[in-house]
């Protein structure tokens, strides 16, 4: 074989786009574990300890793909710079209709919980907050489709495999489907500092949607007057915010803890 017929045959390996990978050993296993597609598993060669072999096991299992690739044509690949010597290559994600979220709590007979996203740029906070939703039993979760991060293989990393798990809707209008999920009984609670309310002293039980704001400017008017009511974090520091990731946490397990009394 030719150098040009090597490097071509080389290339064709590759994925043809780099947003629909996940990578790191434990998204991958979760990725393997949640029976969802996947094209093919690249592997580091000479990568054959600890959980890589379980990855190997599983993919030859459910007869996926294998390929050994060395390490500076992974890194070459690779999107984050831990990717733990395997990537997987899968189809685009399944994005899924607002209505297929609450369908979810009907089956589960549970009232709605639901994440609105207001414009979330960093897809370590998505990441982040998609694994939160998920251990916290979050049914679904709510993004817009234009400014804001879409669930890429940094955003499965960063969920640690959460995301295969999530039901993720993507709407043209954060607005509009905040009156769809009234429609549906769900009461809206936002996130905004100027308000008088302690996030502590709101009742989150029942049909619920909770608002998170943008990164820098919280969550826009427009969608602030969409909700029912506002609460907020006590900030006793110099610091006057919290990052949306964390945020979240602090709201989505208050609602947990009464959800469970």
């Amino acid at each position: 074989m030719s150098k040009k017929e090597r490097k071509i045959k080389e290339q064709s390996d590759y994925p043809k786009t780099f947003d629909d990978q996940v990578e790191g050993r434990n998204s991958v296993l979760e990725l393997l574990e949640s029976g969802k597609d996947i094209n093919k598993i690249f592997v580091t060669r000479g990568e054959k300890h600890g959980s890589i072999n379980k990855i190997i096991a599983m993919a030859k299992e459910r007869k996926v793909i294998l390929v050994e690739k060395d390490k500076r044509q992974m890194e070459q690949m690779a999107q984050n710079q831990n990717y733990q010597g395997v990537i997987a290559i899968v189809p685009p994600f399944e994005y899924c209709e607002l209505e297929d979220i609450l369908d979810k709590a009907k089956a589960l007979k549970e009232d709605p919980f639901v994440l609105i996203l207001d414009g979330i740029e960093d897809p370590h906070n998505l990441g982040s907050i998609i694994r939160t939703a998920e251990t916290a039993g979050v049914h679904g979760i709510i993004i817009p489709k234009r400014r804001a991060a879409s669930v890429n293989s940094t955003v499965n990393k960063v969920s640690a495999g959460a995301a295969q798990y999530m039901k993720i809707a993507r709407v043209t209008n954060i607005s509009d489907a905040i009156e769809t999920l009234k429609e549906y009984g769900l009461w809206i609670c936002g996130t905004d500092i100027r308000t008088d309310k302690y996030y502590y002293h709101q009742d989150l039980t029942g049909p619920l949607g909770i608002v998170i704001g943008n990164e820098g400017n919280g969550i826009s008017e427009k969608v602030k007057k969409k909700c029912d009511f506002l609460v907020k974090i006590p900030m006793r520091g110099n610091v006057t915010s919290l990052n949306a990731a964390v945020s979240t946490g602090i709201i989505v397990y208050e609602a947990v803890k009464q959800r469970i009394k």
